[in-house]
């Protein structure tokens, strides 16, 4: 049979050989080239097609109407809820929760099928997706689910936003933005008034809701300090979203940062020091945000740092000769020395309770005005203070008054057995003068036109000093109508500023009036 063909073949020379030609080779490859220049464009419209049937797909999903907005929670640990991942994860929007990848053999994918929940929302891009069809859905109506789960302001939102009236949430209920209860998860109510307090105030306030101003700041490789700042920026923005789901917040996240990032010295479940956790939380957020010692080189350090000069003088062991007791203090060693010291927050040292009972076999709880616990940072009032080995004598006074004024009222002191607390209440007012416990030096004196302080928040803890058996509350004044109200977890009450003098005040903080100069004497 192959004889055959050739036979039938022409032949063509070759070196003087006759060779047969494939023509039906060079047919058949003819005939492949014009199909592939025939097919491809045809593959191309099919391309162009399938593209604009998904265009057209992704604007009009028809699952849409199956999101269901009021389960929808975007505060917690965006985690998979299977593998506990947290890379890639999806949160699916008609029954909230969080799932990994969107793959044919994904957590998310698998949930689609068996759930039939179509609408997910990637918690990183901010995109949607209709699952299992695995196509981008691209609706108007989606934006408001977009702006809940990272909310952003501009700078005119920021300057108007301490003029912003009620607003009501999706659930019907009504809220003034940064004024909005949080959640409580186990014994974190320590940490929800020191979060409330800072998001009032407005140079932290406004640095926090643009990410811009913090996210260029370079840090060390392996530094986890940094997670806090973008934790407390989330908190923040969420406090101030005039657009939330619900009247209240979860800071789940920022928790979850504060217990990481100080390596379990303070958590969520169980209850800590509210000054404790306030100052390590100015201090881990300076370093973080690249701040070093000088004045102004963060957004702390620039609104709550202010200066005192301290006068110690170191005392000599007791002696029972007077005169040799004068020369000991003639020496150098003994002699007073002064320094320069910057602060965060000034500590008042309370009066000790009674010991004794009145006739009604109750303790007296004594009261006493602030001025007079002031009195420690006149530069006259001079203190022992102990250590281990010598005693101090020290004298404080001012030399630089911050923009915002943290005080703290010791309540608390421990021993070796347990920890004691001081209800003695200390009678304030709304408005501080601190001129008086500035230095008199002439060049201090002219740097500080306004010495005149107004309270912005008033952190009050209730209860026995034990952890777990007390409680903590703050109050806040509305920057924009001068009410009160006071914040227990999820709890947002109206309160007359009468009430605030009352209670077992633990932290307060003040803003520095520049409307009222300082009185001249």
């Amino acid at each position: 049979r192959a004889y055959g063909s050739c036979i039938n073949m022409p032949l063509a020379k070759q070196g003087g050989e006759s060779v047969p030609v494939k023509q039906e080779a060079h047919r058949d490859r003819a005939v492949d080239d014009d199909d592939d220049e025939e097919v491809t464009p045809r593959k191309r419209v099919k391309r162009e097609e399938s593209e604009e049937e998904r265009y057209a797909q992704s604007r009009h999903c028809p699952y849409l109407d199956t999101i269901n907005r009021q389960v929808l929670d975007f505060d917690f640990e965006k985690l998979c809820s299977v593998s506990l991942s947290h890379l890639n994860v999806y949160a699916c929007l008609v029954c909230g929760k969080y799932f990994q990848g969107r793959g044919r053999h994904s957590h998310a994918y698998t949930h689609s099928v068996q759930m039939g929940h179509h609408v997910y929302i990637n918690l990183h891009t901010l995109k949607f997706y209709c699952l299992p069809d695995n196509y981008e859905v691209i609706d108007p109506s989606l934006e408001d689910i977009k702006y809940v789960l990272n909310p952003t302001f501009t700078v005119e939102e920021i300057d108007h936003l301490d003029q912003k009236k009620r607003v009501r949430a999706l659930d019907g209920s009504t809220y003034l933005p940064g004024l909005v209860g949080m959640n409580n998860i186990k014994a974190n109510d320590y940490m929800n008034v020191i979060f409330q307090a800072l998001a009032q105030v407005p140079p932290v306030r406004d640095y926090f809701l643009r990410e811009e101003n913090y996210m260029h700041i370079k840090r060390p490789p392996g530094d986890q300090s940094f997670i806090l700042v973008q934790r407390l920026g989330e908190l923040v923005r969420k406090l101030w979203n005039p657009q939330n789901f619900k009247s209240h917040v979860s800071p789940h996240e920022m928790c979850q940062a504060s217990v990481k990032t100080s390596k379990k010295k303070f958590q969520f479940t169980e209850q800590g020091n509210a000054i404790d956790f306030l100052q390590w939380l100015l201090n881990t957020l300076h370093m973080a945000l690249g701040g070093t010692k000088k004045a102004g080189s963060s957004v702390v350090y620039d609104t709550f740092r202010g200066g005192m000069r301290v006068h110690t003088r170191r005392l000599p062991p007791p002696s029972e000769n007077e005169e040799e007791y004068r020369k000991l203090l003639q020496q150098e060693e003994y002699q007073e020395k002064t320094s320069e010291s910057p602060f965060l927050f000034l500590t008042l040292d309370l009066p000790p309770p009674p010991l004794f009972q009145d006739e009604f076999e109750k303790n007296i709880i004594p009261q006493v005005p602030l001025y007079e616990l002031l009195a420690k940072f006149d530069g006259a009032t001079q203190r022992e203070y102990q250590t281990y080995k010598e005693s101090f004598m020290k004298r404080f006074e001012l030399i630089e008054l911050p923009r915002f004024l943290i005080l703290c009222i010791k309540r608390f002191t421990k021993n070796n057995f347990f920890v004691e607390k001081n209800p003695t209440i200390v009678n304030f007012p709304l408005e501080i003068d601190l001129a008086e416990f500035l230095s008199s030096d002439p060049a201090i004196q002219d740097k500080h036109p306004h010495t005149t302080y107004r309270l912005v928040a008033n952190i009050v803890h209730d209860g026995k000093p034990e952890p777990g058996e007390g409680s903590y509350r703050v109050h806040v004044r509305h920057r924009g109508s001068g009410q009160w109200f006071e914040l227990q977890d999820l709890h947002v009450t109206d309160l007359l500023p009468q009430m605030i003098t009352l209670s077992e005040s633990f932290i307060q903080l003040y803003e520095l009036r520049h409307d009222q100069p300082q009185e001249t004497s």
